[in-house]
């Protein structure tokens, strides 16, 4: 119904992914290519036509277009009261790191893990505290012996948890995330859940939210969802931040209000709306589409470039290959491919020392810019290996 491979252009559009060199290939934010759902631009559209575009409130049917969405497609019912209306999910993060913790705090985050995060304490004067994630056959785990000791530090008092995994493409199975929500909760942890990428999983696979999980997590946590990323409108900013927890939740609200943060833009409810309540299809489709990516990236792997590992991929449209074979420096790899072929990816080391020798690779993009983008890949570890050996 929808065709994915008629993506945008965007060049010299002040796009932040795609603004680069004519003969590059960005493949590296977590910024999709594809066309947005048609609801999502009639509604955009027909806010344009009022001609003026003055301050707006958030309206009840922003947050009955996010319950009834995560009904649908999740199975948990969310209570208008416990949620309130933010800019953006790394607002949010923000927020919710001063608003719950202290200066000097530690604030624990299982790395690898989206960048932002590191951020988001760092810029707030608390104190980063790492659980690597273990990995073990192209796969990641939590480490539980790791973060129950972290968690028993009375310095360490907020976790940021990433639900899906970023860039580790985990969906977090119930009983691992029961068991982060009890040791959080026995410790005196309050978790922070980004869910943003919460939509973009496996056809065959689904992530729970945290605020689903029971009582204890509910009321110890505070989840962050938007519609932005899976509908591929992340300049619209607009989110939602949820709690059980109404002292949370008040701490939160407060910090995001003097942050400016708490209001949305002329056509970020209208678009947010017409995403959540007339996008299912669309999403479904593009889940399909981003798969059968995942298939020819791991096929074309496989057969070109072995000494690749490939990340077992449960969620996000992000890849995450382990370039050990060829390099430990993966800022050193990155630069090196991008100015020899013009293919742009991220490197691993900005999510954590765990990362160091992985790149990452969007695929939200159409079939022929992924080939395109293997074949630049090939050729510059083929150059690499004429180079260094």
């Amino acid at each position: 119904m929808y065709n994915f491979d008629d993506i945008a252009n965007r060049r010299n559009t002040y796009s932040y992914k795609w603004d680069v060199k004519e003969n590059e290939l960005p493949m590296w934010v977590a910024d999709m290519d594809f066309k947005c759902l048609p609801e999502i631009s009639l509604a955009i559209k027909k806010r344009l036509e009022i001609g003026a575009f003055g301050y707006s409130y958030t309206p009840d049917e922003y947050y009955e277009a996010f319950i009834s969405f995560w009904k649908r497609r999740h199975n948990v019912t969310y209570k208008r009261e416990d949620m309130v209306f933010s800019t953006g999910v790394v607002p949010s993060l923000s927020s919710s790191v001063r608003a719950l913790s202290k200066e000097d705090d530690g604030v624990i985050i299982f790395t690898p893990v989206y960048n932002i995060f590191f951020n988001s304490i760092r810029n707030n004067k608390r104190r980063i505290i790492e659980c690597p994630l273990i990995y073990k056959n192209d796969y990641y785990e939590i480490d539980f012996d790791l973060f129950s000791q972290l968690a028993k530090d009375k310095k360490n008092t907020l976790l940021i948890f990433c639900n899906p995994g970023n860039p580790v493409g985990r969906i977090w199975t119930k009983e691992e995330l029961e068991r982060v929500a009890k040791i959080a909760y026995d410790n005196g942890i309050i978790i922070v859940s980004d869910e943003i990428h919460a939509d973009i999983a496996r056809s065959d696979m689904s992530y729970i939210p945290f605020y689903s999980l029971s009582d204890i997590a509910k009321n110890n946590s505070i989840s962050l969802i938007s519609a932005t990323k899976c509908f591929n409108m992340a300049g619209i900013q607009a989110s939602a931040a949820i709690s059980h927890n109404k002292e949370i939740l008040k701490k939160f609200d407060r910090d995001l209000n003097t942050s400016e943060c708490a209001e949305g833009n002329f056509f970020s409810f209208e678009a947010t709306i017409a995403a959540l309540n007339n996008g299912d299809i669309w999403l479904n489709e593009l889940n399909q589409y981003i798969d059968n990516n995942f298939l020819y990236l791991e096929e074309y792997i496989n057969k070109n470039l072995p000494k690749l590992k490939l990340t077992k991929r449960e969620a996000t449209y992000l890849g995450w290959i382990n370039i050990k074979a060829y390099s430990n420096d993966s800022v050193k790899f990155r630069d090196f491919i991008r100015k020899r072929t013009g293919l742009y990816l991220s490197d691993g080391r900005e999510y954590g020392e765990a990362g160091e020798s992985f790149l990452r690779i969007n695929l939200a993009t159409s079939k022929k810019n992924l080939i395109d983008g293997l074949d630049r890949l090939n050729k510059a570890i083929k150059i690499w290996e004429n180079e260094n050996n």
